[in-house]
């Protein structure tokens, strides 16, 4: 399953970058996937709405086995 997830986040961040950010992931255990949002991302008021609405909905969309994504 970590191998699917880091090909949808390879997928996903261009887009990050893009605007200054990027993402790393952690670790994924149990279904839940532990990133760590990195650049303009990390201080970004709006980090905690791209995590979810943005990061967390494709990777659920993508690999159903996800359960949730947390920050840390």
């Amino acid at each position: 399953m970590r191998e699917k997830v880091e090909e949808i986040i390879n997928q996903i961040r261009p887009s990050l970058q893009a605007d200054g950010g990027d993402v790393e992931l952690v670790d994924v255990v149990d279904g839940v996937v532990k990133l760590r949002l990195k650049g303009s991302c990390a201080g970004c008021p709006m980090s905690q709405m791209t995590l979810a609405f943005g990061i967390e909905r494709v990777l659920k969309e993508k690999v159903p086995e996800v359960k949730k994504v947390e920050a840390v």
